[in-house]
């Protein structure tokens, strides 16, 4: 049976509020002509689009500061800051909560440290108590929508259930359910990787690039995540992107994967620090800039290795660009020769001949960005109705 007039009509205007919104955000601020060029509907359209989009509080418009036509000028629609998120990183050594406005605005973010990796119902709780805290930013008229964590983890997509994250000594923990419990708002959870890849794209050294790859390293290990036209490749149930685990050296070292010569066991921060008599990751980039010779050397053998991960990971995926985060990004600015010319002397000449390694833009941010994303989606997709 055919659905009624309005009914189509209905998802119409809520595909093009969608469409309306994720400009605005994902450009921080767009004018109205702008708009009706981007999604081709007529100014009319734009015009009662973003009026809706206003009344629910998404968006406000302002006058450009120049304007370089004829007539009156076009307003700019920007997306709101205090339609907010609040995201989540559990980590080996504490919990990071952070709140996120649509705009991009960071209102704020705390670290609650623990002493040993808090199990996932302990994060839940750290994250209700860190809201307590927040109370006095959060009711001075923010609109919290969602959470969005990013865990060091297999997390699977349909219901947020981390199915490992072995630095954390998570198996099968239904963390979103844990989430919404302790906060009372709607929770999506994905894997961190993932989420630094989107954000990479969007905001970072990705922008603009439909095709990349995303490997950031820090005490924990490697992850990886893939965009592909644009999108984030999930997989069948959100585990793809896992590089850290592709195999480098066959005669290398046990994971804890179970797997032999894993790139995360053969690329690590723990044997950098070690092999330059160190034991703070964050003045690696200092310490790279001045390498005696057991130093260089181990610079040398771990970008040999990252070249491996990164040809295999070009010659299946044939990414426009490579964006290293976290240690890797060190590596890779204390020899890029070095590594460009094993990636490209390693990987097949068609599929590497255009793509580009650069170091990630959004530092120690990656994550917060990237968590608040995932915690808009709902409302991008469907905003009125979210919001109802």
């Amino acid at each position: 049976m055919r659905p009624p007039l309005g009914s189509n009509l209905d998802g119409v205007r809520q595909h093009n509020l969608g469409t309306v919104l994720r400009l605005v955000h994902g450009m921080q601020g767009r004018s109205r002509s702008e708009l009706t060029r981007a999604t081709g509907l007529s100014r009319s359209t734009i015009g009662a689009l973003v009026g809706e989009l206003s009344a629910l509080g998404l968006v406000s418009e302002t006058e450009p500061r120049e304007s370089t036509g004829v007539g009156r000028p076009s307003p700019v629609v920007r997306a709101s800051s205090t339609i907010v998120a609040v995201t989540v990183n559990p980590e080996v050594d504490g919990v990071s909560v952070g709140v996120v406005g649509l705009d991009g605005t960071v209102h704020r973010q705390v670290r609650h440290a623990t002493d040993a990796p808090p199990s996932a119902q302990e994060a839940a709780r750290i994250v209700a108590n860190v809201l307590d805290g927040l109370r006095a930013v959060l009711d001075t008229g923010l609109r919290t929508v969602a959470v969005g964590a990013a865990v060091p983890g297999s997390v699977r997509e349909v219901d947020g259930v981390v199915r490992m994250a072995p630095h954390l000594e998570w198996v099968d923990e239904p963390f979103a359910a844990l989430l919404e419990d302790a906060t009372g708002l709607p929770a999506l959870v994905a894997n961190d990787a993932s989420l630094g890849a989107n954000a990479e794209h969007l905001f970072g050294a990705g922008r603009g690039i439909g095709d990349l790859i995303y490997l950031n390293g820090g005490a924990g290990g490697i992850g990886g995540g893939v965009i592909t036209r644009g999108l984030p490749l999930l997989g069948g149930s959100g585990y793809a992107g896992e590089l850290g685990h592709t195999v480098v050296n066959s005669a290398g070292g046990r994971c804890h994967c179970g797997a032999i010569g894993c790139l995360e066991t053969e690329v690590s921060q723990a044997r950098l620090l070690e092999a330059l008599g160190m034991h703070d990751p964050h003045i690696l980039d200092e310490a790279v800039r001045h390498l005696d010779a057991k130093g260089r050397a181990e610079v040398e053998r771990q970008l040999t290795y990252l070249a491996v991960g990164i040809r295999n990971a070009v010659n299946i995926l044939n990414p426009k660009r490579v964006v290293l985060g976290g240690f890797l990004g060190v590596l890779l600015d204390a020899a890029p020769e070095l590594l460009e010319a094993e990636v490209r002397a390693q990987s097949l000449k068609a599929s590497a001949e255009q793509v580009d390694i650069v170091r990630a833009e959004l530092g120690s941010d990656v994550l917060t960005i990237g968590a608040a994303e995932l915690a808009f989606t709902r409302l991008i997709a469907e905003p009125a109705a979210l919001l109802r």
